[in-house]
């Protein structure tokens, strides 16, 4: 993520980089390199984009690259569409710019991720410089409900407590105190530009399922370390795979938690033992 904050965010507030609507503009073919809109629909893109840049290798790629981490969070349906149309805007007769309603959307859903980084939503993507939904402009889904109803969403939240060789108790009672416990091998990897990346590695298992979803729960866990990038960072140590017991809640608000981490080593016999022992325990 530090690479987005450090160069997206700077590129997209510099004054210089405002789009003059009345400038000569070319279409070219959007490389398969650009792998952030390489999908969106549409093949050919107009330079210079709406954040002002005209060079394709030294600006647009690797500027558009920026924003994946943002864009892998899911943080909503509609934010490549969104991001896209401003970076790699569809080369058409005529300009089409995003819909305010559209930035608001987007905005409502991902300025959280950016605020749970310590950054604000910047303010070149202000709301109000798009047009209203009576212009040609692109608008989100009609109705479109992010949060499919009774599935758990993912939120920035504090980070939950992480205890090396817990006893057998602890484990137990923290089955009991929580909504769910699942087992989970969290793994960080280093992407080419250095950055950290998390996923989840393998099936997550259910010791207590409570309201998660076995088709979901992996993907959920997913974006809280996508999401949640300093909590995981305290979790894994680069280059590394770590099983974990994650134990957490569903609050009233829909929104998942996850309270107390235990790192699952060789030598921790105790949350074995605990594992074996829920199957017969009563809290």
């Amino acid at each position: 993520m530090a690479v987005f904050f450090a160069v997206a965010l700077l590129a997209v507030t510099c004054p210089s980089m405002a789009f003059d609507m009345g400038q000569s503009t070319r279409c070219v073919t959007i490389p398969n390199r650009m792998k952030v809109c390489k999908d969106v629909g549409y093949s050919e893109m107009r330079l210079p984009n709406f954040l002002g840049h005209s060079n394709l290798d030294v600006e647009v790629v690797p500027r558009s690259e920026d924003w994946r981490p943002l864009l892998q969070t899911g943080c909503h349906p509609q934010a490549q569409t969104f991001l896209c149309s401003l970076i790699a805007p569809v080369c058409l007769d005529t300009f089409i710019r995003p819909c305010r309603s559209l930035c608001v959307a987007v905005r409502d859903s991902c300025a959280p991720v950016l605020a749970c980084q310590g950054h604000p939503w910047p303010a070149a993507l202000d709301c109000d410089r798009f047009p209203a939904e009576e212009d040609m402009c692109l608008s989100p889904h009609a109705k479109s409900n992010y949060f499919t109803k009774g599935i758990p969403k993912v939120a920035c939240q504090n980070c939950p407590s992480v205890e090396e060789a817990p006893a057998v108790k602890t484990v137990l009672d923290s089955f009991c105190q929580h909504d769910f416990a699942v087992t989970a091998k969290l793994h960080r990897r280093r992407s080419p530009a250095g950055e950290p990346e998390y996923e989840i590695d393998g099936r997550v298992e259910f010791i207590r399922q409570g309201p998660l979803l076995p088709y979901d729960t992996q993907h959920l866990l997913q974006q809280w370390l996508l999401i949640n990038l300093g909590c995981a960072n305290g979790l894994v140590r680069p280059g590394r795979s770590q099983l974990c017991v994650l134990t957490g809640s569903v609050q009233h608000d829909g929104t998942l938690a996850l309270t107390r981490v235990f790192p699952w080593n060789k030598k921790d016999a105790s949350i074995a033992a605990a594992t074996r022992k829920w199957k017969h325990h009563r809290c």
